[in-house]
């Protein structure tokens, strides 16, 4: 059991919590500082001033003071008001790392909220109900809003407790009502008291889901990117002197030598890197540790940015003692804005250089005497077109990661009434580098179905080739999954089984 405190999550474990079936819990700790917290937020309801979204409206109503037996009732408008998102549902996964990260942050003891709104949270997770959340509608800076309040239209009601109102979740495979599905995984929906529904959906929570998800993943296409890129070095019969260690110390930059250092050992011992004696290659390969090594130094700084917002205090006002409250801007999604803009771009030219060794592995003015397209036989080139066309999806994505890539977080637009005058466009951010991810997963399975293809012609025509000590391991995996075909057939399925390769980690290694 993972037990929020509010300060310790880290992205592994939302990971955990999405993906799996991890459960969740309060630490002791934690337990304290909400309660201590709601101690404080009871003290300033009791008192006769204007603090925001607990005696006042909210946005462009803020100068609006609200009664306080009203508290409840502006609580759940806020819910209902809010849940107006659109587009398809968001992924199950990206839903429970969203819950999950609310509640870590809400954990953390500066929101007011009650220690039972937290639990039934959590609750959600550990009994396995997941809102149905719209994936369109946020701009990423008042906090999440609009997917938060959907969200919330399950776990929360009023004293009518209307289906209608209930929004929808998915229980036990079965799509029903927020009211029916909270009925049948035996969670109590809460009636909010002050400051609790501001609370619940004031911080860029689904833009920081996403973003976990994303880093995660790109994590791993840090190391598939280097394997791939060995196995077309070998493919391609590279020259290794752009790979020796003297060169990337002088540059000093750690990643370069890191990504110099792995291909030095996967290529270890092969017959081919240096086959040509060539003086130099072409940038997509003799320029690798620079451009991979970069997106390694540059994909730290992502990381460290998401991390530091998985355990971050976003919603407005926040309670720091007795009397002591301040609003300011803590949901504004700017630092994941740009860290989703930064990943888009370093990932779009991960799969723009692997693109380009492979469409060099096909092209026979290029690749060093292997047959056009790896066909298998250059008596049935035009007959068969071998892989031309992978190359083909493989530049298409690169193209699509070209405008995904275009920065999210420049573009704004004010909103309720220019009070909220600049926005951050988080959660596009996250979903544009999240289809990132996906394509350049697709691109370097291409380049690894194209240069496994390209070794095993090599090795047909010189049988005394010797692969690398990392690459030979790395090749029977592939062939143990793909084996090899030698005309023309449908590549797509094998596309599918390499994709899936690239996304273990027990497969890509040295």
């Amino acid at each position: 059991m993972i037990q929020l405190d509010g300060n310790h999550l880290t992205i592994e474990q939302v990971i955990q919590v999405a993906r799996g079936n991890l459960s969740v819990g309060l630490s002791p700790k934690a337990c304290q500082a909400i309660k201590r917290a709601e101690k404080w937020l009871n003290g300033i309801v009791n008192e006769n001033r204007a603090v925001y979204g607990v005696n006042t409206g909210l946005g462009s109503f803020s100068t609006t003071r609200i009664p306080k037996e009203e508290s409840s009732r502006l609580s759940r408008n806020l819910i209902i008001s809010h849940a107006v998102g659109c587009g398809p549902p968001l992924p199950r996964e990206v839903v429970r790392a969203a819950i999950l990260i609310r509640a870590n942050a809400l954990a953390k003891g500066y929101s007011g909220i009650r220690l039972e709104v937290i639990e039934s949270l959590l609750a959600l997770l550990n009994q396995g109900l997941t809102p149905v959340i719209p994936s369109q509608g946020s701009l990423g800076s008042s906090g999440d809003l609009i997917p938060l309040a959907h969200m919330c239209l399950v776990l929360t009601r009023d004293e009518s407790d209307r289906e209608a109102e209930s929004g929808q979740a998915e229980y036990n495979g079965k799509l029903l009502s927020g009211k029916s599905a909270m009925k049948k995984a035996g969670i109590p929906r809460v009636i909010l008291g002050p400051k609790e529904g501001l609370a619940l959906i004031n911080g860029a929570t689904f833009s920081a889901a996403i973003a976990s998800l994303a880093v995660w993943d790109a994590s791993r296409l840090l190391d598939q990117a280097d394997v791939c890129l060995a196995l077309s070095l070998e493919a391609l019969q590279g020259c290794p002197a752009a790979y020796d260690s003297r060169l990337q110390n002088v540059r000093g930059h750690a990643g370069q030598q890191k990504v110099a250092a792995r291909v030095r050992r996967l290529t270890r011992g092969s017959s081919l890197f240096n086959g040509k004696r060539r003086v130099q290659d072409a940038y997509s390969l003799r320029c690798a540790p620079q451009v991979h090594g970069a997106v390694r130094d540059y994909f730290d700084t992502v990381n460290r940015v998401i991390s530091i917002e998985v355990n971050a205090a976003t919603d407005n006002p926040l309670i720091f003692g007795p009397g002591d409250v301040l609003s300011g801007g803590n949901f504004h999604g700017e630092p994941i804005s740009f860290a989703m803009d930064l990943l888009k771009t370093i990932l779009s030219e991960l799969g723009a250089i692997s693109e380009r060794r492979t469409f060099r592995l096909l092209d026979e003015n290029l690749n060093d005497g292997l047959p056009p397209m790896l066909v298998d036989d250059l008596k049935s080139a035009g007959l068969n077109s071998g892989l031309m066309m992978p190359q083909y999806a493989a530049a298409s994505l690169v193209l699509e990661n070209q405008t995904l890539a275009h920065p999210d977080s420049v573009h704004s637009l004010p909103s309720s009434a220019n009070q909220e005058d600049h926005n951050a466009n988080a959660m596009t951010a996250a979903r544009h580098a999240r289809q990132v991810v996906e394509n350049v997963t697709r691109i370097l399975a291409i380049e690894a179905y194209t240069a496994a293809r390209a070794l095993d012609l090599r090795c047909r025509q010189d049988v005394k080739v010797r692969l690398g000590a990392g690459t030979k391991i790395i090749h029977a995996c592939i062939r143990a999954s793909i084996p090899f075909q030698p005309g023309d057939k449908w590549w797509g399925p094998e596309l599918d089984v390499m994709t899936e390769l690239i996304k273990r980690d027990d497969v890509f290694t040295d």
